[in-house]
């Protein structure tokens, strides 16, 4: 049984701990492990989403006094479109307007031991809910390679295939996605 609240500060080393795991399983069926390490550069916790109370942990119940996270994500009203607190080149904490920007679905993370078990459709539609109730009509999100096929199935369409990150003759693809609320 899954159930889900929002972040505070004292998630940070559990958050942070869940997405280095879910960084390096994940993506290694889709990249190789050059780009899986270069990854790491512009993924990860945006803080400013803890901060805005915008980000979500979902958990499940290991007994009655114990819960596991088994996955987190958060959406935004911000500018920024993906990237953790060390990616600052992607970073713009700008407001967006309602009336015509798409809310910013961000930093969603599963934990390899959860996958292909809804965790990602619930976070999706807790994001989805909470930015159609603060007034947004669209969202968007940049994909990863592992997360667009949930996307995909989620009814996002492609904005834009990228490339997210360089160094080196190292590339690392996004697919930046969007959707009508």
């Amino acid at each position: 049984m899954f159930t889900h609240r929002l972040a505070t500060e004292a998630d940070l080393p559990a958050i942070r701990a869940l997405m280095d795991l879910a960084i390096a399983e994940h993506l290694k069926a889709f990249l190789d492990p050059a780009q899986v390490e270069l990854s790491k550069s512009i993924m990860g916790l945006d803080t400013q989403l803890i901060a805005d109370r915008t980000y979500f942990l979902v958990e499940e119940e290991a007994n009655s006094s114990q819960k596991r996270l088994a996955g987190c994500g958060g959406w935004s009203r911000r500018a920024t479109l993906y990237g953790g607190d060390h990616s600052t080149a992607q970073r713009n904490a700008a407001l967006l307007d309602i009336a015509t920007d798409a809310a910013r679905v961000r930093a969603m993370y599963t934990h390899p031991d959860f996958a292909r078990r809804g965790v990602g459709r619930l976070i999706l539609d807790l994001c989805e809910g909470a930015a159609r109730e603060a007034g947004f009509k669209a969202v968007e999100l940049m994909a990863t390679m592992s997360g667009e096929p949930l996307y995909r199935a989620c009814g996002y369409h492609d904005i834009q295939r990228i490339t997210a990150a360089s160094k080196d003759g190292v590339d690392v693809p996004g697919v930046r996605m969007g959707k009508a609320l």
